[in-house]
């Protein structure tokens, strides 16, 4: 461990900044600080355990370039998630041609199934594994999986999601109800039945 490891990101950021190519030691430290979720992010995103690695590595290549543009105006951790978000979204728009799939539009407000409350989510969640969280997530479709692990898995706003998948603002918030209500439904029903072939719980 090196002195350079108990230092913020803010400081990691700045010395990052000033020294550039010439020494990458503090980004290093960025890196080995965030490499785990955001390589478990690209996975879950992008549904592929095969590319989640290079598309790890191709956010930070693009964070460390990027550093002359970072303005500091949110955390660094903030700010690696949308290039995260953003690159993982790219790349599914050129394998699949489309990440958004339509969905019928059915107001969320006037149905109690989609009432599923971020409280609810947590609950389920604290309980769960990641091999029962990602089975049950593979089996969503992008339509609802993507917004729904935006909002409850980065923590994004409902504006930040619309910008970024270029939908309006009630088709995020209808899109987050309907997907925390089908993640609920569906989790439930793979704990009644046990995990699939192949998923282990323990």
């Amino acid at each position: 461990m090196s002195q350079l490891d108990d230092r913020t990101d803010d400081e990691l950021v700045e010395l990052a900044r000033a020294r550039g190519v010439h020494d990458a030691r503090p980004f290093d430290v960025l890196v080995r600080r965030y490499q785990g979720i955001v390589k478990a992010n690209c996975r879950a995103i992008t549904r592929s355990s095969a590319d989640a690695e290079d598309l790890a590595q191709e956010v930070f290549l693009k964070a460390f370039f990027g550093l002359k543009r970072f303005e500091g105006r949110a955390s660094f951790r903030s700010w690696l998630q949308r290039i995260k978000v953003n690159h993982c979204l790219n790349h599914l728009r050129k394998s699949q041609g489309t990440i958004m799939l339509d969905i019928e539009d059915v107001p969320a407000e006037g149905h109690d199934a989609m009432q599923t409350a971020p409280k609810a989510q947590d609950a389920l969640l604290a309980e769960a594994s990641r091999e029962q969280i990602a089975a049950v997530l593979d089996s969503m479709t992008d339509a609802l999986r993507i917004p729904l692990m935006l909002c409850d898995g980065d923590g994004q706003s409902y504006e930040e999601i619309a910008e970024q998948l270029g939908i309006g603002l009630s088709a995020v918030k209808m899109r987050i109800k309907r997907g925390r209500a089908q993640f609920r439904e569906r989790f439930l029903a793979l704990t009644k039945a046990g995990p699939p072939a192949g998923v282990h719980t323990s």
